[in-house]
């Protein structure tokens, strides 16, 4: 019981960290802190601890060190997971995933210091942060499997609920990937109305600028319309299962949340915590879906 707890406690810890990684990029490239240290990796200026460290270098630095910590716990939860919960069939795939993302994350962030990427690879580099942290959200729910308090093996779904599982699931991605990519292109204030491109005008975008962030716009828009149809289906349909029922009303919540938060991102001209807050839903949401993923690739 004592390793099943410590267990528990370790994913919860790891967990965090990952979110935190994640939110700590968001916060680098929002307050233009990339450039933090230099071209250094993983020294910062050529050195381990710089003599003048302003707020770009503190930034970088401070995501540095905690992708590092996350880097090691990481490590130790696939290692214990091996160990007691290998028994699970969904334990060696995420484990794998678990490890394989967050090394392929270091190694594009160290690539994207040293060498200077250009805004579309960079842009891939939120995706695969999101994809390290929902296998390791993954494993810690699988973990909290262990003592059947929390279960959610018997289910029984349809195939149109699980059509729009899978789709939304890789629709998203696209989404995610035009968010960033409107980040990295500095594309964040083409627009300065919303949510048309210019206050009271339907007219294509005139600059690569605004094609970037309406095309976002659009794909986003899209899918909470997809979001808001699946969640409506899924809590009116599935009641009997409560893991379906509420996690459509939290994935609905979210993405409610999503919206507000990009339109107010505008409003405010890009406020950091606004920002920040619009990467952390759509960080968890996507977590869900591949939450419903696992979900569907048990059920009958």
């Amino acid at each position: 019981m004592l390793k099943e707890k410590n267990l528990k406690w370790l994913s919860i810890v790891t967990t965090l960290l990952m979110l935190f990684v994640q939110i700590g990029g968001a916060l680098v490239t929002k307050t233009g802190s990339a450039d933090g240290c230099g071209r250094s990796w993983p020294l910062c200026h050529g050195q381990f601890l710089p003599t003048e460290i302003p707020r770009e270098t503190l930034i970088e630095l401070a995501h540095r060190g905690i992708s590092g910590l996350a880097l090691i716990s990481v490590t130790w939860l696939v290692v214990l997971s091996m160990k007691h919960i290998r028994y699970k069939r969904e334990t060696k795939f995420l484990c794998t995933m678990s490890l394989a993302f967050i090394f392929a994350q270091a190694l594009i962030g160290a690539a994207a210091v040293v060498w200077q990427q250009n805004d579309f690879i960079l842009a891939a580099h939120f995706g695969i942060s999101l994809i390290s942290f929902s296998s390791v959200l993954l494993l810690t729910l699988l973990i909290f499997e262990i003592d059947k308090k929390f279960d959610a093996t018997q289910l029984v779904l349809g195939s149109h609920l699980r059509k729009n599982i899978i789709g939304l699931t890789s629709y998203i991605y696209i989404v995610i990937y035009s968010g960033a990519l409107v980040r990295h292109a500095s594309a964040s204030l083409a627009c300065l109305s919303w949510p048309l491109c210019k206050s009271g005008t339907i007219e294509l975008p005139q600059t690569f600028f605004e094609w970037v962030q309406m095309s976002h716009r659009t794909l986003a828009f899209i899918l909470f319309i997809w979001i808001v149809y699946t969640s409506i289906h899924a809590i009116k349909n599935y009641q009997q299962y409560r893991v379906i029922k509420y996690g459509f009303i939290i994935a609905l919540t979210l993405i409610c949340l999503q919206v507000l938060t990009g339109a107010l991102s505008i409003f405010t001209m890009l406020n950091l915590y606004i920002a920040l807050l619009h990467a952390l839903f759509i960080t968890l949401l996507f977590g869900l879906l591949c939450y419903f993923i696992l979900l569907i690739n048990r059920a009958k």
